[in-house]
């Protein structure tokens, strides 16, 4: 039997069953999306334009809030703008080439009241998995007072993104430090940092730039380097980096463009390898395509490490007090502890399923452009490694798929908008 549909045309429970304090449940007749990050609004408004509602839970108390709450002041979009843009709607023709932080923020808002989306905030996912008999998810969540809820609904999207939880390592001697030890997500400004000395663990985008923040702000910041890393100009040839090699992609091997992008940067930054940053062996636009490690696109901070601003450590082994002892026997002092050591996805710890995400990094197994679809209605967007390009592309073909399905249905939902949930089974 179809509970779905013996229960549609019912009103939907908005309280608590006083008698047996069951949570209020929420029929959804379109598509549930779980994130009002970049992803979430992305696939919402592809959503919108193909004439399919949906509903937006975010467990957060605003949109994006890894770009609101947990990001540095100096943070602008690395790529060119024509490469952040969502679906639908380009940036501001008077915004830079990169906008900072506060204009992506800006844009996401006004892409939100265009598209008239209205995530519902403060809801965070406690479980979600599909019930066989009924056909349809049943997602579980809880507010900020405790209150719980219940969503059912056919189709399930997951836009909670690669960058859900702060990856915080457990090193030897982390209690013993005796300073403060912070991940990125919660580093503001140097400001707070003037005068001291910090070591800055992780070498990607962020750690390098919070290096060089640091230096503005008259800190005294050391990198921690443990693994090879690609360092690139941020432009070449008076074109982004990144840009340029797209176009290059399209006449040429990656073999090739990576050969390419390697002479210019040696050309430009010299050899890296002599302070301290060695290259993978795998070109940067391999590297890439193969493990979704991105290369760092300098802004400044390479020249410090060359004037000896900034200095180079090789990996941890362990923490002492108000020091660092190095795997190479090196023993540096020193009074806070930044951790740039990325994010990782969240969706195991919720996601009741195991066919289309994996359980040890919670990304689709399916590498793209294959990974936005699973089975029983369950989606995906976001996750593909290839940064905003990624998202539109899973957007898109999200839209596209549920709308023929959508369409097969759409005389009874239209009949019957709203239906409480399926009973328990």
């Amino acid at each position: 039997m179809d509970y779905l549909k013996e229960l549609e045309g019912k009103r939907v429970h908005d309280h608590l069953d006083e008698k047996t304090a069951k949570p209020r449940c929420i029929w959804v007749p379109g598509p549930l999306i779980v994130g009002a990050g970049p992803s979430g609004l992305a696939a919402a408004a592809c959503l919108k334009q193909r004439g399919v509602p949906s509903l937006i839970i975010e467990r957060a108390d605003c949109l994006a809030s890894l770009w609101q709450h947990k990001t540095y002041d100096r943070l602008r979009l690395h790529l060119p703008k024509q490469f952040c843009e969502l679906p639908l709607m380009p940036f501001p023709k008077n915004f830079p080439t990169y906008p900072t932080k506060q204009q992506f923020v800006s844009y996401l808002k006004a892409y939100a009241d265009r598209f008239n989306i209205t995530p519902v905030f403060n809801k965070t996912v406690v479980s979600a998995e599909f019930e066989q008999l009924g056909s349809f998810w049943r997602v579980r969540t809880t507010g900020l007072k405790s209150e719980e809820a219940e969503y059912a609904c056919k189709w399930l999207i997951v836009a909670t993104g690669e960058n859900a939880e702060s990856i915080m390592p457990q090193i030897e001697g982390m209690n013993e430090f005796g300073g403060p030890i912070l991940h990125t997500s919660e580093y503001k400004s140097g400001d707070m940092f003037s005068g001291n000395s910090v070591l800055v663990v992780g070498c990607g985008n962020s750690g390098m730039e919070v290096c060089l923040d640091l230096c503005n702000f008259s800190a005294r910041p050391s990198l921690v380097v443990r693994d090879s890393v690609h360092v690139l100009p941020q432009e070449m040839l008076g074109r982004s980096t990144f840009g340029l090699s797209m176009w290059l992609l399209k006449w040429l091997p990656m073999r090739l463009v990576d050969q390419f992008l390697l002479l210019m940067s040696h050309l430009m930054l010299g050899d890296t390898a002599q302070v301290g940053l060695d290259r993978p062996k795998p070109g940067p636009l391999e590297l890439k395509n193969k493990s979704g490690k991105t290369p760092v696109l300098d802004v400044g901070t390479l020249a410090k490490i060359k004037t000896g601003q900034i200095k180079v450590f090789k990996a941890i082994k362990r923490f002492r007090h108000h020091a660092v002892e190095f795997v190479d026997g090196k023993v540096e002092n020193f009074d806070a502890i930044i951790l740039a050591t990325g994010y990782k996805s969240n969706v195991p710890s919720w996601l009741k399923e195991s066919d289309m995400f994996s359980e040890k990094d919670g990304l689709p197994r399916e590498s793209f452009p294959n990974g936005w679809k699973g089975g029983c209605g369950l989606y995906a967007v976001g996750f593909t490694k290839r940064g905003l390009l990624g998202t539109s592309f899973d957007a898109r073909k999200i839209a596209e798929d549920i709308e023929l399905r959508w369409k097969a249905e759409a005389s009874h939902l239209t009949a019957f908008p709203r239906a409480p949930p399926p009973p328990q089974l």
